[in-house]
């Protein structure tokens, strides 16, 4: 998501420096930033890496519920008045994260209208995504779903250039996250890359004609 800025607030160097109610920690691989059941006190902002999203069921049954990238907020429900985290939220590179807190948040919002309205565009785009992921889920299959999720995780953008997926992530993490079989995941890997979809050279490639899958092909499996 890019960061949209106003003319007299630079939002991006803002949030790179710590200062009152705001801090940066680096974190290594594995490194949780919160976890499910801590207080909702802050709002945390993405400046390097990436951050894998997950949720305990009451059974112990965990699972991936997002994976986000430079420039993304996650926390931010506590800006909704939620007193603990629903979720965990961990390192998957290394990563640079700005905490701000909820009540220097509130400062921001208030009195930085290009703060404002970037933050307002991340719940927007976060409300979009939601939805989109509802449908995919509801109406595509496995497949295409698979192609749409390794589409968002290359930052696939309008210059029609996607980066690599510079994370290792796991087959078993991407069937979690699409809701099917580590082996169904598998199979459809094997495709895409023996079609040109994909390639791997030390991480996953992704090329533009995966695009082609996700807008007017037809699915050629089965969930």
């Amino acid at each position: 998501m890019a960061i949209i800025q106003s003319s007299d607030f630079d939002t991006a160097s803002f949030l790179a420096q710590p200062g009152t109610g705001r801090s940066i920690t680096n974190y290594h691989k594995k490194q949780v930033v919160f976890s499910q059941g801590d207080p909702a006190d802050a709002v945390f902002y993405i400046q390097k890496g990436k951050l894998k999203v997950t949720v305990v069921s009451d059974r112990g049954k965990e699972a991936v519920a997002a994976i986000l990238g430079p420039d993304e907020f996650v926390g931010e429900a506590c800006m909704a008045g939620q007193s603990l985290r629903l979720v965990t939220v961990s390192a998957m590179t290394g990563a640079v994260v700005a905490r701000i807190e909820k009540l220097e948040m509130v400062r921001l919002i208030q009195e930085q209208p290009g703060f404002s309205q970037m933050f307002m565009t991340h719940v927007l785009n976060r409300t979009i995504r939601v939805e989109a992921d509802l449908h995919d889920q509801l109406f595509n299959s496995s497949e295409r779903r698979l192609a749409r999720l390794l589409l968002l995780l290359a930052n696939y953008g309008n210059d029609g250039k996607p980066e690599p997926i510079l994370a290792q992530i796991s087959q078993e993490t991407l069937a979690e996250m699409i809701g099917t079989t580590r082996s169904r995941v598998s199979f459809f890997m094997n495709r895409f890359r023996k079609l040109g979809f994909i390639s791997y050279n030390g991480h996953i490639e992704v090329h533009r004609s995966l695009l082609n899958l996700v807008l007017h092909e037809q699915p050629h499996t089965n969930s």
